[in-house]
């Protein structure tokens, strides 16, 4: 069967693979931190190693914010092209779902962040630029906040899995065109 490839615009495609890259390295700095918690990552790393670690993560999340503002502006633009062959109702409501949930995790999790550090009165910067602070000191504000920030990324893992999962059981088993057109 042939079909008609319909692609997303350059800018649209370079926002997707630039996002994503940039999110799975987040997502593995900020798995190191979970897991090692702020004395591991100093044990590992050092003292300036883990100050690296923690200004990048802070510096790519507010890019990865800034990009997503972008991404959605360039959306309501552009539009998405057709899917050809059409996706049946129960792919197109999955592919909806976690689409949506992808773009409501990636505005979450990085706000939750900044606002949580703030609330612990830690500094926060976009890499050599200092940002002011939003919220005034609150520790148990910033725990809870730490723990959104934490759940929106264990979601946003889970729904990078089935979203990548769902681009391959595409191009590899139903060997049609929806990873193309992000190609």
């Amino acid at each position: 069967m042939t079909y008609t490839v319909s692609k997303y615009s350059p800018l649209q495609r370079l926002l997707h693979w630039g996002i994503g890259l940039i999110v799975l390295a987040v997502l593995a700095g900020g798995l190191a931190m979970g897991f090692l918690g702020f004395k591991g990552v100093t044990e590992q790393l050092g003292e300036t190693g883990r100050n690296l670690l923690y200004l990048l993560h802070k510096s790519f999340g507010l890019l990865i914010l800034a990009a997503m503002v972008l991404r959605i502006i360039v959306r309501i633009r552009k539009g998405a092209p057709d899917y050809d062959p059409p996706l049946t109702r129960m792919e197109s409501l999955a592919s909806m779902a976690v689409h949506k949930g992808l773009y409501l995790s990636l505005f979450a999790m990085p706000i939750f962040g900044w606002l949580a550090t703030d609330a612990l009165d830690y500094p926060v910067s976009f890499f050599a630029v200092s940002i002011p602070q939003f919220i005034d000191k609150d520790p148990e504000l910033g725990g809870l906040l730490y723990e959104l920030h934490e759940i929106f990324g264990w979601v946003l893992l889970s729904l990078i899995v089935v979203h990548i999962g769902a681009a391959l059981m595409h191009f590899f088993v139903k060997r049609d065109t929806v990873l193309h057109r992000m190609l």
